[in-house]
Formats: structure tokens, C-alpha cells, sequence
């Protein structure tokens, strides 16, 4: 197994008047599960892809632990690139890419016999990994007759009985449907913890990065965001774009302006938290973009800190209600977890004053850290 950081990396496909990817910087540490996440044309799957030797970068540098696998933008000596086949790396796409001719075993054990692995060592290593994925009852049997979810776990299963160093998947859950995707989400994550493997998984989805990753690289544009555990970029994100990514529904934004020690947002009034002030103070008389959860929505129970909404519709999840109603002009999602949704069409609202989230609306950056 190994860690991987990247010093500097730089990607562009026109001689360098545009970049793909520009100056990023990265450690994964070794056996961690890391999921590069962003829109598409961020530049997720071609970070992945220079990680692979797939690209080479216009710049920067890729080490595997103290190896250098990739030393761009130098002369001489310096360059180094260590090509696909010699990284010791294993890759699963979106598609499935299996061999149609082959049995799920044949399919499993090529990559071995190419490298002229001795039978046993072959037999050994396909039996553990059908075990493990549970598919030891599909050996015999031809990609045709698989359905979609078991030939993701061959795919996988292919990739993973190479014993690679780095694990490198692209959107590999994107064909399944939503129940089967979150059953091979979960037996993905346990395999990865078993076996301790470096992890690179790049996705759209913000539900599979929150629930597998150790570490998050939310990238935009080609660069990076923010990196972090889930729980931070969630809790604590340090710009707006983050804040907006991350959390289903949508974070909640309201343009306020800062007077005294209230959030004047016009259709209503907070007033500031002590804690808050001093993060303020600086924006007296200035407006500031205050971000709030729809989990940190709710039902007031006094005048104080109070904001009027009318309900404009509801939408049960079964164990919560998305409750969308308009501020103002403003329509907002209120996520209640009561056992009955509200009757009334006119509530009163509050916020939970702990986890306000305030952004420089000329920046974008976080306020209060």
C-alpha cells in the first residue's frame, strides 16, 4: 500500500493558455479512503487519470510514498514518468469493461495469468475475492448472465485481486439503481477497510462522498475547494460554493445587512450571537451572505428571533418533511422531523443561532471561523 502526494500538478490540453487542473496540491494518507468530488469539468477524473500515468501534467509532481511516479515541467534528469503498467495501480470504470467470452473466474484471474502467476497463487486469490464480494456462485457463468449489480462486483473484484498498491475508481456506481447502488456502496467501503487499500474514487454525488470518504476533495473549476473528513466541509465550510454543494436540500442563503448587533435580512431579524460579534464587527453597516441548513430550521416557540413564513407545499420522506415556504419573496426549505407535519400555512420559524454560517459576498469566503 502507499500514500500519494501531488506538488504543484498543472493540466492543459492547449499549450498552456488554459488549465484543466492548475497548482494542486495533495496528500492522501496510506490505507485512506479518498473521494475527489465536484461538477462535472471540475477536473476530478483527470487528477485521477495523472495519478493512473493515464496523462502526463504540464507540471508538478505524483509520488506513491517516497517513489516519484511522475516529475513534470523539468529538464534533463529531473523528468521522470513512470508509465501505467508499472504503478502497481488497479482502475474500475463506469463501465463494466468485462471480457463477454470469459467466465466471471476467467474474467477474474487474466490480469494474474498475464503476469504468469503460478495457478495455486491465481486459485487462491479468485476464491478470497468471490468470497468476499459474495459471488463465488457466479464463477462459471458468462457476463450475459449477470445482472447489473454482480458484474460491478466482478468488475471490482477483477481489479482488487491484483493486490494493488492504489485503488483508483471513476464513477463506478453510475449504471446501478438507487437500492443497488447504496448495497455495493456499503460492501465497497467494508472491503476497502479490510483489505486497507489507498482508495481514489472520483463521483458527482454528494451522498456517496459523505457516507465513504475519509477524506473529501471538493474541486471546482480545477482547483481545489476545500479537503477535509465529511464532517468538516459540512459543518464548517470555508466558502459558499462548499456550503451550497454539500447538504440535501440546498443550504438556505439570505442577503443581510449587519446593523448594531442584528442580521437585518428584511423579511426578518436575528439578532447576533455573542460569539459571532467580534467575526462581525468588520462588516458594520455592510451586507453578508448568512447561510442556514434546512435541518437547522424550527418551530419557534417565542417572538424572540422569530421569522414568519407561509407554507407553500410539503413533501413527506417518511421519518421527516421537506416543508417549503416562502419568507418574504424568498422561498425556503425547512426540513421538520416532527411526527406530523404543521397544519398551519403561516409558521413561525427560528434558527439554530450555533449553526449560522456567514460568507463575504464579494469573496464568497467564510466569516466566522
Amino acid at each position: 500500500m502507499a500514500s500519494i502526494q501531488i506538488k504543484d500538478m498543472s493540466v492543459s490540453y492547449n499549450k498552456g493558455k488554459s488549465y484543466v487542473l492548475d497548482k494542486l496540491n495533495l496528500d492522501i494518507k496510506d490505507g485512506e479512503f479518498c473521494v475527489f468530488l465536484g461538477p462535472s469539468g471540475c477536473g476530478k477524473s483527470t487528477a485521477m487519470h495523472c495519478i493512473a500515468g493515464l496523462l502526463h501534467p504540464a507540471s508538478g509532481e505524483i509520488r506513491f510514498g517516497d517513489t516519484v511516479m511522475t516529475r513534470a515541467g523539468a529538464k534533463g534528469r529531473d523528468k521522470i514518468f513512470v508509465p501505467p503498467q508499472e504503478r502497481n495501480i488497479a482502475m474500475v470504470f463506469q463501465e463494466y469493461a468485462l471480457y463477454p467470452n470469459m467466465t466471471v473466474r476467467e474474467n477474474m484471474s487474466f490480469a494474474l495469468k498475464t503476469k504468469k502467476a503460478p495457478k495455486d497463487e491465481i486459485e487462491k486469490r479468485v476464491s478470497y475475492m468471490a468470497q468476499m464480494l459474495s459471488i463465488e456462485q457466479l464463477l462459471d457463468r458468462r457476463p450475459a448472465e449477470l445482472s447489473g449489480g454482480q458484474r460491478q462486483r466482478v468488475a471490482l473484484g477483477r481489479a482488487l485481486v491484483r493486490d494493488p498498491q492504489v485503488f483508483l475508481l471513476d464513477e463506478p456506481l453510475g449504471n446501478l439503481d438507487a437500492k443497488l447502488r447504496d448495497q455495493v456502496r456499503y460492501e465497497l467501503k467494508k472491503i476497502q477497510l479490510q483489505l486497507g487499500i489507498t482508495t481514489i474514487y472520483v463521483t458527482h454525488d454528494q451522498t456517496e462522498a459523505m457516507t465513504m470518504a475519509d477524506h473529501i476533495v471538493l474541486m471546482k473549476d480545477g482547483h481545489i475547494m476545500q479537503q477535509g473528513t465529511p464532517n468538516e466541509l459540512y459543518d464548517h465550510p470555508e466558502n459558499e460554493f462548499v456550503a451550497g454543494f454539500l447538504g440535501t436540500p440546498q443550504i438556505n442563503i439570505f442577503s443581510c445587512e449587519v446593523r448594531d448587533d442584528v442580521l437585518d435580512a428584511g423579511d426578518f431579524r436575528l439578532r447576533i450571537p455573542q460569539e459571532l460579534r467580534a467575526s462581525l464587527a468588520p462588516y458594520a453597516g455592510k451586507r453578508v451572505d448568512l447561510g442556514i441548513r434546512p435541518s437547522d430550521f424550527e418551530l419557534a416557540s417565542s417572538q424572540e428571533n422569530a421569522i414568519a413564513a407561509h407554507v407553500d407545499s410539503i413533501e413527506p420522506l417518511g421519518d421527516a418533511y421537506l416543508i417549503y415556504v416562502r419568507i418574504g419573496e424568498k422561498v425556503v426549505v425547512f426540513k421538520y422531523t416532527g411526527e406530523h407535519a404543521p397544519q398551519d400555512r403561516e409558521l413561525l420559524l427560528t434558527a439554530n443561532m450555533k449553526k449560522l454560517h456567514l460568507f463575504d459576498p464579494q469573496t464568497q469566503e467564510r466569516i466566522n471561523q
